[in-house]
């Protein structure tokens, strides 16, 4: 049978240990009541309290102060073990070791990021974490349940309408530009609208992205010529420098693919909202050292500051 004064330690509140322990070193109530922060009425009552939970005086008023029973003398060493598990629990946090962890991190990603940020990710973590594995994986709708689920780690991009239990960062500005072959026999120094309405165009009919050239377009009202729609991005650069067709693309990804092909960059002449790109995570694994990690390297390689108006 179970004995009735004995009492489940587990049932005990801290500050009801941490009191036990401060009686048992200092002898005084007082003293216990200023290292706790409380008032001594109050500290009485806890360790009435204490009394009642453990069926025992637990600590007797003598000339020399607060002595402990022989039940408190025994109990020590149980409620200090108890306060330094709880100290060990509160104050761990496990570490993540990029040079030495193996762990494999999918990212969800638009294919305009295959080009634009996942090269340099790709670099870095190669150069201080040579066993982490990354993955690329679409954004989609089924996004969301990846993040939360874990079987992603973090998405890049304008994910706009993600419910409640999601963080996100701002990691960089996103406006509109026009890309054309360099050489292209009707566009020179600028593109107006008028030329841009004239020209043939190539259509990126995927993303977020898209949504907001086509209600751009249809608030001018303006209806493009689209000679050839793609789905993303694979093959635009060869397209546009061997042809006289127009795209119209963020800012970034535009400037990324003519930097490696004959293609000029014009403002775009159509009035496209801006958006950002950020990173999003799920709540679950906001404290996950890995999942911080692999935030803090997007944020040092990506996040930018939009610059100060003249």
């Amino acid at each position: 049978m179970t004995d009735p004064h004995q009492t489940d330690a587990a049932l005990l509140e801290v500050k009801l240990l941490r009191l036990f322990d401060l009686l048992y070193s200092t002898a005084s109530v007082t003293r216990s009541a200023e290292q706790l922060g409380q008032s001594q009425p109050t500290v009485s009552i806890w360790l009435a309290r204490l009394r009642r939970e453990l069926h025992d005086p637990l600590f007797v008023r003598t000339p020399d102060g607060m002595l402990p029973t022989p039940r408190a003398d025994a109990l020590i060493a149980h409620v200090r073990e108890a306060l330094e598990a709880l100290r060990r629990l509160s104050a761990w946090e496990p570490e993540f070791d990029p040079a030495s962890a193996q762990r494999h991190f999918r990212i969800c990603m638009t294919d305009a990021s295959h080009i634009t940020l996942l090269p340099q990710l790709l670099a870095h973590v190669r150069a201080v974490a040579p066993f982490v594995c990354l993955e690329a994986a679409r954004i989609d709708a089924d996004t969301p349940r990846a993040l939360q689920a874990g079987e992603a780690d973090l998405a890049l991009g304008l994910i706009p309408g993600l419910e409640s239990g999601f963080y996100q960062q701002t990691l960089y500005p996103q406006d509109w530009v026009c890309l054309a072959n360099r050489h292209h026999p009707r566009v020179r120094g600028s593109l107006n609208l008028a030329a841009y309405a004239a020209e043939a165009h190539i259509g990126i009919v995927s993303g977020t992205g898209y949504l907001l050239l086509e209600g751009a377009l249809k608030a001018l009202p303006l209806e493009r010529h689209v000679l050839l729609e793609l789905p993303g991005f694979l093959g635009l650069a060869a397209i546009l420098s061997t042809t006289d067709l127009i795209a119209t693309v963020p800012r970034h990804i535009g400037e990324t693919l003519a930097a490696g092909a004959d293609i000029a960059v014009y403002d775009c002449p159509v009035p496209i909202p801006s958006f950002t790109v950020k990173q999003h995570w799920h709540a679950r694994y906001h404290h996950d050292a890995g999942n911080r990690w692999l935030r803090a390297v997007c944020a040092s390689l990506f996040q930018r500051t939009p610059a100060a108006p003249a």
